[in-house]
C-alpha cells in the first residue's frame, strides 16, 4: 500500500473510532436523561447540537476533497444524499413543531400574564419585544 494511502487510511480509521466512542457516549447516557432536570436537557441537546455540527461541517469538507469525490462510487454519493436528506426533513419537521408548540405555550403564558419580565424587554419604538436568547 502507498504511503498516501496508508495517511488517509489511518486518518479515516480515527475518525470513525471518535465517532463511534461518541454514538456509545450518547447511547450510554440516554437513560440517565429520562430523569434529568431543564438545564440537564438542554446541555443534552447543546452537546448533541454541537456534536450535529461538527459532524457536518466535517462531511461537507469531505465532499469538497477532490480526492474524496474523485474516488467515490456514485451509489455512495446517492446514499448519502438519500440519508442526509432524510435528517433534514426530520429536522425541518421537528423545527416546524417545536417553534409552533412554543409559540402556542408563549400565548398561554402571556394570556395568563405568567410572561417573566426579566427575561424580555419591550422598547417604545418598536412592537416587537426582544427575547434574551
Amino acid at each position: 500500500m502507498e504511503p498516501f494511502a496508508r495517511i488517509i487510511r489511518g486518518h479515516l480509521e480515527k475518525w470513525v473510532a471518535t465517532q463511534k466512542n461518541v454514538l456509545d457516549a450518547i447511547k450510554s447516557v440516554e437513560p440517565q436523561l429520562e430523569k434529568a432536570d431543564r438545564l440537564e436537557l438542554v446541555l443534552a441537546t447543546r452537546m448533541a447540537f454541537k456534536h450535529m455540527v461538527r459532524t457536518i461541517e466535517a462531511f461537507d469538507k469531505w465532499l469538497q476533497d477532490p480526492f474524496i469525490i474523485g474516488h467515490m462510487p456514485r451509489e455512495m454519493l446517492e446514499d448519502v444524499r438519500r440519508r442526509v436528506w432524510k435528517i433534514l426533513e426530520e429536522l425541518l419537521l421537528l423545527d416546524i413543531e417545536h417553534t409552533s408548540q412554543f409559540k402556542e405555550h408563549i400565548e398561554k403564558l402571556a394570556l395568563e400574564g405568567k410572561l417573566n419580565p426579566l427575561l424580555y424587554s419591550k422598547r417604545e419604538d418598536r412592537e416587537e419585544p426582544r427575547i434574551f436568547v
